[in-house]
């Protein structure tokens, strides 16, 4: 195992806690049990570090044994990153199915010295593979936007009891002082709620950002901005540790209006959290 190589597994496992590494340790399964047993883990880390690599030098570890390593340990802490979405298509008229994931990753072992876009475009058998506008920290909420399977449990990581917990289950027909009219538009907004946003837990976004390029119209003549040649720009960012169910929560608790705008609620339909507003 050459010098780059070695500092490459060093620095994989050094950024591993010590709480995680004996778990670690075992999903990437290269190193035996018996070998794992002869390792001192209550030693200090650079020394506990210096030992697993020479274990990794004797088993003569090879740059694929190091990327898995990589990858499990990145597996692990996937919530530390943010996720692009990609969306890949076949030739008009070809059929669209499911490829045999067995048969995809022998593939794209093959293909892997090729760019990787090309690696998953052939391992998978479709014409190409373009970038989405949809981003976030959760795995398993961008599989259930992509793939429209919104009824489940998503990820909890560092997150608190959803809004809809504290506002939705509100019981309108407790509180006898609330009018008829008051209650006629609580039942509205929980019915209008339901509707947009369905009764199962939201996938998990961190934010919706919207760019939005447009001219400035005036009646008055002589006016500078109405003039200019180039529109205006603007950003807007949403943000919230969960952005679907706070919108969700927002008529319930009276904050918004019922219905929201539908740039707010087409989130999850359209696979978008990133937007472009242009003047038609």
């Amino acid at each position: 195992m050459d010098e780059t190589l070695a500092e490459f597994i060093k620095r994989t496992i050094m950024k591993i806690p010590m709480t995680e590494m004996m778990p670690i340790l075992k999903a990437w399964d290269f190193l035996s049990e018996k070998q794992l047993q002869t390792v001192n883990f209550r030693q200090r880390k650079e020394s506990l570090v210096q030992d697993l690599v020479l274990l990794c030098e004797e088993r003569r570890a090879s740059i694929r044994d190091a990327a898995l390593l990589d990858i499990i340990y990145t597996q692990f802490h996937r919530h530390q990153k943010v996720w692009d979405v990609f969306q890949m298509s076949k030739e008009p008229g070809e059929d669209i199915d499911l490829f045999d994931m067995e048969q995809f990753k022998r593939s794209f072992v093959k293909i892997l010295q090729r760019a990787l876009k090309n690696a998953l475009t052939v391992a998978s058998n479709h014409h190409k593979i373009v970038k989405m506008d949809l981003r976030s920290r959760y795995l398993d909420s961008l599989k259930a936007i992509v793939f429209k399977q919104y009824n489940r449990t998503f990820e909890t990581h560092n997150s608190t009891v959803p809004l809809q917990d504290r506002t939705l289950e509100l019981d309108i027909h407790m509180d006898s002082r609330i009018i008829h009219e008051n209650r006629i538009e609580k039942e509205r907004v929980q019915r209008v709620t339901q509707e947009t946003f369905g009764d199962y837990p939201q996938p998990r976004l961190e934010f919706a950002q919207y760019k939005l390029e447009t001219k400035f119209k005036s009646d008055l003549n002589g006016d500078i901005l109405a003039e200019r040649k180039e529109p205006l720009r603007c950003l807007i960012k949403f943000s919230s540790p969960h952005l679907l169910e706070a919108l969700k929560a927002l008529a319930p608790a009276g904050i918004a209006d019922a219905p929201l705008s539908p740039l707010l609620t087409c989130i999850p339909n359209k696979g978008m959290n990133y937007f472009k507003i242009r003047d038609k």
